[in-house]
Formats: structure tokens, sequence, C-alpha cells
């Protein structure tokens, strides 16, 4: 599950559920409010809910009540891409902070290590030498993508995670409050390593479709669209 504009620039938002193993919408929710969820979702027989064994969602507060009354058998699990978005928004908050604003500075601190080129690593060490602060952020930040990346169990993970936020409140105070607030769906991710990545793919046609109908004014018509274009 999770959240789209009708239009570019609006907060009027809908909530998108997705297959994840098929990747394909199921249906659009004309709210992003807990108690209109479950009762657009309710409206599916419970037979059907029940098969429902896993649910990916984002760190929106509403979701984990939403899963409990709609689908009694299924484990949330929180996306690994929205925790190491808390954990990348403020660490670009801090290379703000103290005051690196060079080309590229921002890619090169958010970006996976594994995936920069040597030239790239070279850049961004001459970065992290002017600020101990930064680099003790960016570290973190890598320190808690190669957790994710680790051959790790739910019990294991949770202690890994546990022990880095310990580490990492020092620098990242909003993200490990956020992270330690989700700490259990987050730990399930460990469980069959699900990720909402096939959401994205989704998000991304539902944008393509708002911006060649220059956006939805009417919810209806939005949904019609959407029920059209990912009709299989």
């Amino acid at each position: 599950m999770d959240e789209v504009s009708h239009r570019k620039g609006h907060r009027n938002f809908a909530t998108v559920v997705g297959d994840l193993e098929a990747g394909r919408r199921l249906e659009v929710i004309d709210s992003h409010q807990q108690l209109a969820i479950i009762a657009a979702l309710e409206q599916q027989p419970i037979a059907v809910r029940e098969q429902i064994v896993e649910v990916s969602v984002d760190m929106w507060g509403g979701f984990p009540k939403v899963v409990e009354n709609v689908f009694p058998n299924a484990t949330l699990v929180i996306d690994r891409f929205h925790v190491m978005q808390a954990a990348s928004k403020e660490l670009n908050k801090i290379r703000r902070q103290v005051g690196v604003f060079d080309r590229g500075s921002k890619f090169l601190l958010l970006r996976n290590g594994v995936d920069l080129m040597p030239s790239e690593r070279e850049t961004l060490e001459q970065l992290l030498q002017r600020s101990k602060r930064l680099r003790k952020a960016y570290e973190s930040k890598e320190e808690l993508r190669a957790i994710y990346e680790s051959p790790l169990t739910v019990e294991s993970g949770s202690l890994h995670l546990e022990e880095w936020l310990t580490r990492a409140q020092k620098v990242y105070s909003e993200a490990t409050a956020t992270i330690r607030k989700h700490l259990e769906g987050i730990c399930n991710y460990f469980r069959t390593r699900t990720t909402s990545g096939p959401m994205e793919g989704i998000n991304n046609r539902i944008k393509l479709i708002k911006r060649q109908a220059y956006g939805f004014i009417n919810f209806g018509n939005f949904r019609k669209r959407l029920l059209a274009c990912f009709s299989d």
C-alpha cells in the first residue's frame, strides 16, 4: 500500500493497493485516512483477505491498524526503501548544516557506496575530510544499508538494528526515533525480504498517466483511467 496525489502540488491523496508478486495495481481508494481505507478494503470478502500473508508499507502511522483490521493473517513489513530514505533525508540535512554544497555532493553522499566509481570515491573522501560529523553520518548510513544486505534472520536483524540505533542516535536524532518507533515492522523484512519495489513501478506509471491528463480534479475519473490502464 502506498499513497499518490490526484494532482501535482496538491495534498488530496489517494491510497494505492497493489499485488507485489504480480506487479499490478489492485485498487485505488479516495482517501489516505485510516478508517476510510479500512472501510474500502473490508468490502472484499474475508475469505480473500485471509489469504494475504504480507503487506509492505511505508512508515505512515495508520497502516498498522489497517493491516490488523483488514488482513488478519498478514505480517506488516516496513519497506526498506523508506527506512533508508529516512536516514538519507537526515544525512542530506546534515550536509547542508555543515556547509557542503559542492556540485554533486548530495549524489555522492546518498548513493550506495558500493556503486561509486573509484574517482567518485576519491571525491567523496575529500568531502568527508571537511567534517567529522558528516563522515559519521555517512558511515552510519552505509552501516544501515549493510545490515539490509546481510543474510540475517528477524532475530539477528533486530539485534543488529538495535546496536545500530544506539550508535547512530548520536548523529541521526530524527531518523533513529522514527526507525525505533517502527522497529518490529522493519525487522519483519528479514522474514522473506519483501520490498515495495513493484509499487514504485506502479506509482511511476500512475505519475505518467497524471502528467498526460494534466492531473485529475475528479477522483472517479482518476480511478476509471487507472482501472483502464492497468486492466489485464
